[in-house]
């Protein structure tokens, strides 16, 4: 995935990083019993400690921007190998996994957020389900024919449409927003969300690979990792974006175009700088990634919010799911003695005999 170009010639905010920082710039962490940022708030050294399966908000004031960080372990490679998935089928899911925590953890309330791609690309769908504050499941589907050597993510979707929901319960209203996939990654795909419906200066990275290691243990691991800073500047002019393109406008009409503020300009720049080995690199903390990227400016962080792979399937859903179906239906289900029902994003199968099947009352 292509970082964002430097400005050229680059300023000298936009030098590059190396691991021999000048200084020691304490990152300030926040007092967990309120959410505004005082004087008093605990100053210390960037955490060489990782933490996986986590997200970790931030904050640089000086530039006007706020973020998550994620770094993905256990939690993504559960998910992935308990499907078996070609390896680029699993990248690309991983990417989605990543995408979806970073926008799922921000969710404020007891809900979910289902991020869904349908499109005509060899991999025609994918869902991926995080329950706030901490759930998460996904899976997808493709054509095993369609795959060959050397697709990428936008190879392997192909076109069609992006949607996120935001289900806040059975009392409330969805909340849906839909992108069209042209050709491009999850990457660009967020950043057209953000663009068409936020309308919030957005820059997005996602990043999964997969990690070999000798000695004793797993030898094969997946890994990923994250981040997305906003623009949110107290005087909204600040982050005021061009209008989007009419359509319709005669031939010849000059584009609407907003000269970019100079402190979005700067967090564009630093972002662009992330290699992907940064995001999935064990030995990296998030505190430290952070720290690398915005030490001259100052960088504070907020608690990490833990992520879990744990499925919301079991044997009572299933059999509730069951009396959906007439007894007719649930008496052709049956093969080999027994009527077997697999979970799509866990791969939990639930078995059940002809008796047990009949037992659930159906629906009225």
């Amino acid at each position: 995935m292509g970082a964002i170009p430097q400005l050229d010639p680059p300023p000298p905010w936009a030098e590059a990083r190396t691991e021999r920082f000048r200084a020691l710039i304490p990152i300030r962490i926040p007092d967990e019993s309120t959410s505004a940022m005082t004087s008093e708030s605990q100053i210390r050294a960037p955490s060489a400690t990782p933490v996986d399966d986590a997200v970790l908000p931030f904050e640089v004031s000086a530039l006007d921007i706020r973020g998550r960080l994620t770094k993905m372990g256990p939690a993504l490679d559960e998910i992935l190998t308990k499907h078996d998935y070609p390896a680029p089928v699993s990248k690309l899911l991983g990417e989605a996994i990543v995408l979806t925590t970073l926008l799922g953890s921000a969710l404020k309330f007891d809900g979910r957020f289902i991020l869904q791609t349908q499109t005509d690309g060899p991999v025609s769908m994918i869902i991926v389900d995080f329950q706030s504050p901490d759930r998460l499941r996904a899976y997808a589907r493709y054509d095993a024919a369609r795959l060959q050597a050397g697709q990428d993510s936008a190879a392997l979707l192909g076109h069609g449409h992006l949607a996120m929901t935001i289900d806040q319960g059975p009392d409330m209203s969805r909340y849906q927003g839909l992108v069209k996939l042209e050709g491009g990654n999850l990457e660009d795909a967020a950043h057209e969300y953000f663009l068409r419906s936020e309308q919030i200066p957005t820059q997005v990275r996602l990043a999964v690979g997969e990690e070999f290691r000798g000695g004793d243990g797993p030898k094969h691991r997946w890994r990923g990792g994250g981040m997305l800073i906003q623009f949110l500047p107290k005087a909204p002019e600040r982050a005021r974006q061009a209008d989007l393109h009419p359509g319709d406008a005669p031939e010849g009409t000059a584009a609407h175009t907003v000269e970019e503020d100079d402190a979005w300009t700067e967090s564009r720049a630093l972002f662009g700088t992330i290699e992907d080995v940064e995001l999935i690199d064990p030995d990296l903390s998030g505190e430290r990634l952070l720290f690398r990227l915005f030490h001259e400016r100052g960088v504070r962080v907020y608690p990490v919010q833990p992520i879990h792979a744990q499925c919301s399937c079991s044997r009572d859903a299933v059999a509730n799911m069951l009396k959906s179906f007439s007894a007719k239906d649930r008496a052709d289900m049956v093969e080999n003695g027994r009527v077997a029902v697999t979970c799509e994003f866990c791969s939990s199968t639930y078995e059940f005999t002809p008796e047990e099947a009949e037992a659930v009352p159906a629906a009225e």
